[in-house]
């Protein structure tokens, strides 16, 4: 069950923000430095997606577009059904942080180690989670704006203008320019990884301060995160069995069952922290914390899942074969087994019939 250590450096931002949090003049200077390194973050996303290999997974569609609708789909449907959970087990400013959870594109690494780690289909997670990302740039704003309305945090032209200008534009900018920098973009991954996750500190820094400044934190108590956290682990293990189970109903093979169970279950903490600060403003601190426990969740659990998946008959047969693209060995179908040499003619009957 591993605790993610980017989730620790992410608590102790939030505690750094809640006894030194930004104000007056440090409160715009973070804020500006946030706003810059959100374009820069989808900047990088945009240089880094091969177009190339993104038009090659395409056709595996039927994969694909299950995955997505799981994403934006039934995500979102089971998000809205949470409402009836107000005010028993969440408030109203948690609920929209939840709701926003389900809105948010899936993850690409760890639906791609996961898939790795339990003898999925690994290319199929990789496209899977860069199409979910491709698609949340413009999926997950607009559906926010339609399913939280003002409560998200007053949706306007305003509020579009910022999501076109911090978000598209630097991606769209990133695809352009790819041909020229991927390369170094490729060569420099690691270092780049590394300004990825300080940019967004950075953001959740610059978020919590204003929570803090702003009071917002009064509105949570222990009992309410302690609901957040069963209703979330209800929803993940929801869209763990109807990933797989419905995977299987559409007559998927194991290895795209398991890329399917990875890919659409989850949702992506690098993509949605950046898209709530511009969406939620003042309130973004709150309407990331369900994101944050989901992150962390998902990872533990799913980590178990993968490990079991591993030692599936199936997988451990194929990896003996030495097939890991074959489920199974002809013998195992039922089927008997063909000699790739010909039959030798049976003796006394060549001759005459021959000739």
């Amino acid at each position: 069950m591993p605790i993610d250590p980017y989730i620790l450096l992410l608590l102790g931002t939030v505690g750094l923000a809640a006894l030194l949090p930004a104000r007056g003049t440090g409160a715009d200077v973070a804020s500006g430095a946030s706003t810059a390194a959100i374009a820069f973050l989808f900047f990088l996303y945009g240089a880094r997606l091969s177009t190339r290999e993104a038009m090659d997974g395409l056709r595996h569609w039927r994969l694909h577009v299950t995955v997505l609708a799981c994403t934006f789909v039934v995500f979102p449907l089971l998000g809205l059904a949470s409402r009836g959970l107000v005010p028993v087990f969440l408030t109203d400013p948690l609920y929209q942080g939840l709701l926003f959870l389900t809105l948010v594109p899936s993850t690409i690494q760890s639906s791609i180690a996961f898939t790795s780690i339990a003898r999925g289909n690994v290319p199929a997670a990789i496209c899977a989670g860069s199409f979910s990302s491709l698609v949340g740039i413009v999926g997950t704003p607009l559906l926010a704006a339609v399913l939280l309305g003002s409560g998200g945090g007053g949706f306007s032209a305003d509020s579009v203008v910022k999501i076109v200008l911090q978000l598209l534009v630097p991606f769209v900018a990133g695809q352009v320019l790819r041909r020229w920098i991927g390369g170094f973009v490729a060569r420099h991954k690691k270092v780049l990884g590394l300004v990825d996750r300080g940019s967004i500190l950075l953001v959740v820094y610059t978020a919590f301060s204003e929570g803090m400044v702003q009071g917002v934190w009064h509105q949570v108590s222990p009992v309410r995160l302690a609901g957040l956290l069963a209703v979330e682990a209800v929803l993940l293990a929801v869209m763990l069995l109807l990933t797989w189970y419905g995977a299987k109903a559409l007559r998927f093979g194991r290895e795209d069952r398991i890329a399917i169970q990875f890919a659409g279950s989850k949702k992506s903490l690098a993509a949605g922290l950046p898209m709530a600060s511009v969406l939620f403003g003042a309130q973004a601190s709150l309407a990331v914390l369900p994101l944050m426990l989901f992150h962390q969740m998902q990872l533990m659990v799913c980590a178990v899942i993968a490990k079991r998946r591993s030692h599936d008959p199936e997988a451990v047969t194929a990896e003996q074969s030495g097939e890991p693209g074959k489920p199974e060995r002809p013998e195992q179908s039922g089927e008997p087994e063909r000699s790739e040499k010909p039959a030798a003619p049976a003796r006394g009957r060549v001759g005459t019939g021959n000739r």
